[in-house]
């Protein structure tokens, strides 16, 4: 597997002159990222494309080539695999569509006889590409003026659908998540999700799995896998399908049986795998799996500017089964002797509309030491007038002189949203809203009791 994410050298089958096809594509995404590897074309119409020399068939390259990656029509497909195998290009990504998702089984039944004659390892067909954010493989078909790339990290993303990868990796890179390999595995005729979750277990840039999923291949063998690697690493599992009306569209998307939602509930549960409900909690929990420390326990101390935030998070607390502690006696004396007098020094704590930088950096510092807090949630809305932009160093002195989780929920506009990025690139969990950050809290505490 490792080639489809550090290939030394990559031939792009079917390239064009033309800007607007796949083959184009692909080729000036490969020249636009940090690939250092070779680059080969395949076209029998062209000398050279875009200053990459063009040869008329797969039979033609000068050198065997670790990666093929094939944008033909699905009448010529088949015909390209078997070039391939024979000239022992092991590594095949097939974009093309119109296979088993179109009802054209016979094709992928072939395509599976050409796998196990030549010994092929192949991804796809109907397939958006994958991305190595560290290797620069980047095989995708989607331009990058429209489809920006996450910058590097922990969170490697197999997606059945194309189109939910693209979006969410559009989406990652907006709000600075970082990225470590995205695959987009479609019908999974060879390489399937039990194969892919195998990898990314033992690949060192991969902190946390996410698994957009609409059909399982081989129920057993996922099972098995994804036990097996969720005691090395968070899996974050998301189904597509889980409907009577998804499943029958997943059919059309991905030719894939969707199956009961309630037996792959029970089955990833049982399997160490975190479920996700929707797209937002699946990178919610990817990313708090990724940055946030290990919790200690389920106690969780709220400290806000905000007394209606205070009572949201002190519900959502309570609703996900987690407890709102209570304080030390010792520190709260020590607090209201340096607190004013208005500041309710309770859980929530509320530091009240006229808190400033310093009073936060006195309330998280106390609450962080307090042996009856696990966790710490701080409501942080950048609204009011005594709050300065120095918070954000505050809240990161106490991130990094602690060995707690720390959560940061801030809802706002353009100034809200250049505090929180600055606190998610320093490795802290942001959230706009208290009952996604309690959420997320829960799964990492469930996660790392799971045993």
């Amino acid at each position: 597997m490792e080639l489809f994410f550090k290939a030394r050298s990559v031939v792009v089958i079917g390239a064009s002159r033309n800007p607007s096809k796949v083959g184009h594509v692909i080729l000036k995404n490969l020249l636009e990222s940090c690939f250092q590897g070779k680059l080969f074309a395949v076209n029998p119409h062209a000398s050279s494309i875009l200053n990459v020399a063009c040869y008329v068939s797969v039979a033609h390259l000068p050198q065997k080539v670790d990666l093929a990656v094939i944008a033909v029509p699905v009448v010529e497909a088949l015909r390209v695999v078997e070039d391939c195998g024979k000239k022992n290009i092991k590594h095949i990504i097939i974009v093309t569509a119109g296979f088993g998702e179109l009802g054209n089984h016979d094709d992928e039944i072939r395509l599976q006889v050409l796998a196990k004659k030549y010994n092929l390892e192949v991804i796809g067909p109907n397939v958006l590409g994958t991305l190595d954010v560290y290797s620069g493989v980047d095989t995708l078909f989607l331009p990058r003026l429209r489809l920006n790339r996450p910058k590097p990290g922990g969170i490697s993303f197999a997606c059945q659908s194309g189109a939910v990868g693209s979006a969410m990796l559009d989406l990652m890179a907006k709000e600075g998540y970082g990225c470590a390999k995205f695959i987009s595995y479609g019908n999974a005729t060879i390489v399937d999700e039990s194969d892919l979750v195998e990898y990314l277990g033992d690949d060192k840039e991969t902190k946390v799995i996410c698994l957009y999923v609409e059909g399982v291949k081989n129920g057993r063998r996922f099972f098995d896998v994804c036990k097996r690697v969720s005691r090395k690493k968070p899996i974050v599992f998301l189904k597509g399908g889980v409907t009577a009306a998804g499943g029958k569209a997943a059919i059309s998307h991905t030719a894939a049986l969707a199956g009961s939602v309630e037996v792959y509930k029970a089955a990833m549960l049982q399997a160490g795998v975190v479920w996700a409900d929707n797209l937002e909690d699946l990178f919610d929990f990817a990313r708090v799996l990724e940055k946030a420390k290990k919790p200690l326990g389920r106690k969780v101390q709220v400290i806000t500017n905000g007394g209606g935030y205070g009572i949201l998070s002190a519900d959502a607390v309570e609703l996900n089964k987690l407890v709102l502690t209570s304080l030390q006696s010792r520190t709260v004396d020590s607090l209201k002797k340096v607190l004013p007098p208005l500041v309710v020094v309770s859980n929530p704590m509320d530091l009240i509309g006229d808190a400033t930088t310093e009073r936060y950096r006195v309330a998280m510092d106390a609450c962080l030491s307090d042996k009856q807090v696990d966790m710490l949630l701080v409501i942080l809305l950048y609204q009011t007038p005594l709050i300065t932009s120095d918070v954000v160093d505050v809240v990161k002195e106490a991130f990094t002189n602690t060995k707690k989780p720390l959560f940061v929920v801030s809802t706002g506009g353009e100034f809200t949203d250049v505090h929180k990025r600055n606190l998610e690139e320093f490795g802290i969990p942001c959230f706009s809203l208290p009952e996604r950050a309690v959420k997320a809290m829960k799964i990492l505490v469930d996660y790392y009791n799971k045993d």
